[in-house]
């Protein structure tokens, strides 16, 4: 009896001893996913107070017009980038084109020939950002309206500083908005807007609209290059052909002087083999043991001067 309850004592100490440890290790893993929770909410607090950052840095650039320029600008150069343009070479940025600081444009497209188009992105946002939070209607087409008049304003100001003046490439200004659906809502909201926009030579147009005209200016300007490359392979062209033509008539020049030459020369052989035929009788009257020597003929000189001349044996020597 007493064997079997200390067998029992000893299973109970073991099975309690399990319990203990295994309390143990729930707690610990309990502790462990307690601590992973912490972290996660302490990670989302981080993010969620970085983009409020952002967001606070957004209103303060939507709210101030350098802001404003700033942030539009860089937008414009981005997507001017991301369509393969180079600073430099495709596009120029804060170029003054009048001189004095009158006239300085965001961005200025270089067309080619000296011909550049300007584009200005200082226009406000806040206003169609106010339109898309808002949930009530009368207050979504009040903040349209007020978007409208703020663009009308810019293109007013932009008309007023005649940036056609100097970079007449398309004879008017591309005002650069950093969002599209920003343009398609102040064109829905005034239906007047474009044709007014237009009677001031001022194309409006987002990310999008500026992609289709910087594709057209960097076409343009390629194939303005093409064009200039053709000239100058033609003026070369024209150039290797006038000296060919030189060439040639010195070589028939040339060839002139040499049948007149060869002409000349010929009637002096002539003229040698007459002397020799009258000669020929007063030596046999001499009785000279040397005759005189035959007379070459012009067809019988070889162009190699160390050649045998026909007709002529050959000694050779040994």
């Amino acid at each position: 009896m007493t064997a079997v309850l200390g067998t029992l004592t000893a299973v109970l100490a073991l099975l309690l001893a399990a319990a203990v440890a295994l309390f143990l290790r729930l707690y610990a893993d309990s502790n462990r996913r307690v601590d992973a929770a912490r972290a996660e909410v302490a990670g989302e607090r981080a993010r969620s107070d970085a983009h409020q950052a952002a967001l606070r840095r957004y209103e303060v650039a939507f709210a101030s017009i350098s802001g404003r320029g700033e942030l539009g600008e860089r937008v414009l150069v981005e997507t001017a980038r991301a369509l393969g343009l180079r600073e430099g070479v495709h596009f120029e940025v804060q170029t003054d084109i009048a001189g004095g600081g009158a006239a300085r444009p965001d961005l200025l497209l270089l067309v080619g020939a000296g011909r550049r188009v300007p584009v200005d992105a200082k226009a406000s946002l806040a206003c169609w950002a106010e339109a898309v939070e808002t949930d009530d209607a009368e207050e979504r087409l009040d903040a349209l309206r007020v978007h409208v008049r703020h663009i009308r304003s810019r293109a007013a100001e932009l008309a007023g500083k005649n940036y056609q003046r100097w970079a007449d490439a398309i004879y008017g200004t591309v005002m650069f908005v950093p969002s599209d659906a920003a343009v398609v809502a102040a064109l829905d909201t005034d239906p007047e807007l474009l044709r007014w926009l237009l009677d001031r030579r001022i194309f409006l147009c987002g990310p999008t609209g500026f992609g289709v005209v910087a594709a057209a200016a960097l076409f343009a300007a390629t194939e303005r290059a093409i064009v200039e490359d053709v000239a100058a392979v033609r003026a070369s062209a024209a150039a290797a052909h006038r000296a060919a033509g030189g060439a040639i008539d010195a070589l028939n020049l040339s060839s002139t002087h040499l049948q007149r030459f060869v002409s000349a020369r010929r009637r002096e052989l002539e003229a040698l083999e007459q002397f020799r035929a009258a000669v020929l009788p007063l030596s046999e009257t001499t009785a000279s043991p040397t005759p005189l020597p035959a007379l070459r003929q012009a067809d019988e000189i070889a162009l190699n001067g160390d050649a045998p001349v026909r007709g002529t044996p050959v000694h050779h020597e040994g």
